[in-house]
């Protein structure tokens, strides 16, 4: 099992460019203003909700080695929600980008 701090550092790591990213979804970012896009990320499967065309959260995750997360309101925190502003802001150009 994964937890939101594992998929975060992830997602930490492309917003850095330190990880290559790449679009599986076949919309592009400006295709989906509200629902669900993955990506892939060194092996890792993410899939972002984009609502109203704003990242809104990480809906699951599965690792390289078959781990996965799944998004659970009842918890603090998405992997999303603890990236920094400048975090957020950059991995969201990013995936307008692929």
């Amino acid at each position: 099992m994964l937890t939101a701090q594992d998929v975060y550092q992830i997602l930490r790591d492309a917003s850095l460019a330190l990880r290559t990213m790449r679009r599986i979804t076949q919309e592009s970012w400006n295709e989906i203003y509200c629902g669900l896009m993955t990506i892939e990320v060194d092996g890792w499967q993410i899939t972002f909700f984009i609502d109203c065309g704003d990242l809104d959260y990480c809906d699951s995750c599965v690792s390289a080695d078959g781990r996965k997360y799944e998004f659970n309101s009842n918890e603090a925190f998405d992997p999303v929600g603890l990236l920094s502003s400048d975090e957020h802001r950059q991995l969201e150009e990013l995936l307008r980008q692929i």
